[in-house]
């Protein structure tokens, strides 16, 4: 039967996550999720891998290809169209390389779903600092990006940069995802930043984050500086660009 809730993960060269990552996603009792997988033609085969898993689960896998490799931003954008189109009320961001506990999902969609919120945070950062495994530069580099996320926009979100995020479907309908401009590490902010400045409610869920054991991370250093320029964009648009956070409509509370 159909879930109320998508998990959306976005796939290049996640051969040895997976399979593991789809089974650990469905075997969930406290809420079923689905699953959409959204893979930039992968060459190390993540696509064949998905296709046998959506042969053991065909009403609740599923795969979204795309012909390369064009960005995280691009593929959440095309997840949450799909996601839309298919009536999800509740739409889930996460890695395929388990840096997102996958126990912590029901918590994530009952945050939206009875806890009030619009958009809910899988938060490295709200209670302390919850990160395992990470070198001690790329932790810095990460905790004061958000910090500084929080200087510049005025948003309160300790984990802006977070990954790991529920959104209520009306926000998703509200928000212009076309207008959406980041690719990389900024696309992060910018979505919370958008339903920030439109009225949504965002509750921060604190998790602990372990860094990837098999495959290869994606982060590189265009990607920081992209989001470290973007910040300042998003906010000179708040300023002199309010139609853009304009909403298209009022959340449906349930």
């Amino acid at each position: 039967m159909k879930s109320d809730s998508l998990v959306i993960i976005p796939t290049y060269n996640e051969k040895e996550n997976i399979k593991a990552i789809i089974t650990a996603v469905l075997e969930l009792t406290e809420h079923q999720f689905d699953v959409l997988i959204v893979d930039d033609n992968s060459p190390d085969g993540t696509a064949t891998l998905v296709e046998e898993m959506i042969a053991l689960h065909p009403e609740r896998v599923n795969i979204l290809k795309r012909a390369g490799k064009q960005g995280l931003g691009t593929a959440y954008i095309a997840g949450f169209k799909w996601a839309l189109s298919h009536d999800y009320d509740y739409i889930i961001e996460m890695d395929a390389d388990f840096s997102h506990p996958v126990n912590k999902l029901p918590e994530l969609q009952a945050a939206c779903a009875t806890g009030g919120a619009d958009v809910s945070v899988g938060s490295r950062y709200v209670s302390g600092v919850n990160v395992v495994n990470w070198p001690m530069g790329r932790m810095l580099m990460s905790y004061y990006a958000s910090a500084y996320v929080r200087l510049i926009t005025g948003m309160k979100v300790r984990d802006a940069t977070a990954g790991y995020v529920c959104y209520r479907r009306e926000v998703l309908l509200s928000i212009n995802l076309d207008a959406i401009e980041f690719k990389g590490y900024a696309f992060q902010i910018e979505m919370k930043f958008t339903a920030h400045r439109m009225g949504f409610k965002i509750k921060e869920v604190p998790i602990v984050f372990v860094n990837r054991v098999l495959g290869t991370s994606k982060m590189n250093s265009s990607i920081f500086f992209e989001a470290l320029w973007g910040v300042i964009k998003l906010r000179w648009d708040s300023i002199f660009n309010r139609s853009r956070f304009a909403r298209q409509l009022e959340p449906r509370r349930n």
